[in-house]
């Protein structure tokens, strides 16, 4: 098989996580066997990088791995033995040696403990007698760092190589400050430190940014196959904790563990969906995307829908949202945490409002099972969130006399169209942008209807806000909305660019703002324009500024990130709005299937397995780009399939799960 580069995904539950590619050396400054949250789910440490493995037998020597180093070589040819790859229940590989020794490598992270379980193990239909098989050696060598898993390492004399013992585990310790990283292995270990210099991460350097890394060995272990299983166990000790069992024990009992638990969840999308709930404190949350994003505000909240409401999880649903909601700060929800220490980031105009969306949902979805304490926690947020938006709030946020919502201050960037260049927002959207009037318009009418304590002020708010939308925002010239109005918060300006949030108002979230026949104009005007099979382009190819491609340096690709650039979680509200103004009877629900669901349903399988990518090229062939595990693309993709276009034949997605109680494991 020849070099693969789809990509791999484990995750801890706690914002840790192992990635990598399916098939050659590892080309991220991201990839690795053991990232650990050290303040679940942010402080993010990359403490095992990868490892070099090589069999022995009677008859050869051969690599199961590659690296790649600067400036152009590649060591080690383990694509070359690469037999298959699965991703089900989680990554396996299967070599095929020259000489017929056949092997099977796995890797798994067990949910609630930051830790890596490696394995190999010889399989039947080898071609030698059981003898020779029986000699067949395994050799691991670890490279080892311990940084901020968004940093690169240079060789420095601080990082120690000295391993400690305790009971019957070898721990090391690379810098003060940084977790241990515990290890137990059936295998026997020998000393033999090393520095590796200038690793080559070829991604990183597409992407114009460092790619060149420093890494420490200490040693190797040795594995006699013959034995048995080879089993190697790497964790970070983040408390006093410790393993304190033979690697091969506990291989099997989080094996076990985890074969289960996977199982209960359902289907392969219900499992990958799973990846991105994880523990904030003693509730939980989303993580917007592997490998570099924590949890933010927005995509929280827009992934939520799919991942927990449209599967079945209610209650887990409910569970992230009563975490964030001791978090309303004067109306509005953090943006973003820093991945270390420090202060939360309200800078998200929409995100409180995407809130209420979900929790107005969350709260229907649930019904009489929903205790009355928990409801009253949701719905003092929304009170929260909608007083202080109405009233005013941070970066001239206020309700106006139309009834609709202003927003935005010089150099700052509110909307979901966030994309910063040296300190220049891309897309400011200062005024009344189109979707943020969606979501606010439809949050009122949600808080109206929840019965909340000001659900007189919100119906009024409402109705005022509605009867001024269309006459605000209609361009009957162009037979669309305007994007913008009041641009800049100047009265009676309009942003008339062809951008997809528009769609929000055409029937893309439940209260649609416009009239039958205008609704159906708008939609048909986005798909001319803008659809493509993996999602809405950001600008339409006609205006002025679009970029039909997501490449080159940080400045080019946030550049052409909301100028062309093509989203995969904007087919959900797109095809909900198609599906409303052209008839979602049964036939015309499975021929949306067939042109929406499909072809990203197809890309499951061909980036960032069993997940979807953050965004596309907006020009064919559309390659992905952006974060390859992306929260909100999959959630889209499952709420389109369980909710908006539930199927009346076969489904092309697993089944969802069983209701299960607040956390399906014990993370």
């Amino acid at each position: 098989m020849a070099s693969d580069a789809r990509e791999w995904l484990e995750t801890d539950g706690l914002g840790g996580f192992a990635m990598g590619p399916v098939a050659g050396p590892r080309a991220r400054r991201y990839h690795g066997l053991l990232v650990a949250a050290t303040t679940p789910p942010t402080g993010r440490v990359l403490l095992v990088s990868g490892v070099d493995v090589t069999v022995e037998t009677p008859h050869g020597r051969w690599w199961l791995s590659a690296q790649r180093y600067a400036p152009d070589t590649t060591t080690g040819d383990g694509d070359a033995h690469l037999e298959s790859f699965a991703h089900e229940p989680w990554p396996t590989w299967t070599f095929c040696l020259p000489d017929g020794t056949r092997l099977a490598h796995e890797l798994f992270m067990r949910a609630g403990t930051p830790q890596v379980f490696l394995s190999w193990r010889l399989l039947a239909g080898a071609a030698r007698s059981g003898d020779e098989r029986a000699a067949a050696r395994l050799t691991v060598r670890p490279f080892l760092a311990g940084r901020d898993f968004h940093a690169l390492m240079s060789e420095n004399a601080a990082f120690s190589f000295e391993p400690a013992l305790a009971d019957g585990e070898i721990h090391f310790h690379p810098y003060a400050g940084v977790p241990a990283i515990a290890t137990a292995s059936s295998g026997a270990y020998q000393h033999q430190p090393f520095w590796y210099r200038r690793f080559l991460y070829e991604e990183e350097r597409r992407r114009g940014l460092g790619c060149e890394e420093d890494l420490a060995s200490p040693g190797a272990w040795t594995f006699e196959l013959g034995d048995g299983e080879a089993a190697l166990l790497f964790g970070a000790e983040l408390d006093a904790r410790s393993t304190r069992v033979p690697a091969v024990e506990a291989l099997e009992t989080a094996r076990a563990f985890e074969r289960a638990r996977r199982a209960a969840l359902g289907g392969p999308h219900d499992r990958a969906a799973e990846q991105y709930l994880v523990a904030r404190g003693a509730g939980c949350t989303i993580i917007a995307g592997y490998p570099w994003f924590g949890d933010w505000g927005r995509d929280t909240f827009i992934a939520l829908r799919g991942l927990g409401l449209a599967r079945g999880r209610v209650l887990e649903a409910v569970g992230v949202l009563s975490t964030w909601a001791g978090l309303v700060s004067e109306g509005m929800l953090p943006n973003w945490f820093p991945d270390a220490t420090g202060v939360p980031a309200y800078n998200s105009v929409d995100a409180p409002l995407w809130y209420v969306v979900a929790a107005s949902e969350a709260i229907q979805d649930a019904g009489p099972a929903l205790a009355a304490v928990e409801r009253r926690r949701l719905a003092d947020a929304v009170e929260a969130i909608l007083v202080g938006y109405a009233n005013g709030t941070r970066y001239g946020i206020r309700a106006t006399d139309d009834g609709l919502l202003a927003a935005g201050a010089p150099g700052q960037q509110l909307t979901w169209m966030d994309a910063r260049v040296d300190g220049h927002a891309i897309t400011p959207r200062i005024g009344k942008p189109v979707e943020v009037q969606a979501l606010w318009l439809n949050a009122l009418a949600a808080a109206a209807a929840l019965g909340a304590p000001s659900a007189t002020r919100w119906r009024a708010l409402f109705e005022i806000g509605a009867a001024s939308f269309e006459a605000r925002f209609w361009d009957e010239a162009r037979g669309r909305l305007y994007d913008v109005v009041d641009c800049d918060h100047v009265p009676g300006t309009v942003d008339a660019r062809l951008r997809p949030n528009q769609i929000f108002a055409a029937g893309g979230l439940p209260l649609s703002l416009l009239s039958p026949a205008r609704a159906r104009r708008v939609v048909d005007a986005v798909e001319a324009s803008l659809l493509t099979p993996l999602g809405l382009r950001t600008l339409g190819p006609e205006e002025p500024g679009y970029r039909p491609r997501y490449e080159g340096g940080v400045v080019e690709r946030d550049g052409a990130y909301h100028d062309g650039t093509v989203w995969p979680w904007l087919m959900g509200p797109f095809a909900e709005a198609h599906v409303r103004v052209h008839g979602n009877d049964a036939a015309a629900v499975e021929v949306a299937r067939a042109r929406f669901l499909e072809p990203l349903a197809r890309e499951l399988e061909t980036a960032g397995l069993g997940h979807l990518p953050e965004v596309a090229d907006g020009e064919a062939p559309h390659r992905p780009g952006g974060c390859p595990f992306q929260a909100w693309s999959l959630g889209e993709l499952l709420r389109l399939d369980r909710k908006v276009l539930a199927p009346r034949s076969g489904s092309i997605i697993a089944a969802p799960a069983p209701r299960a109680s607040r956390r399906g494991d014990p993370r």
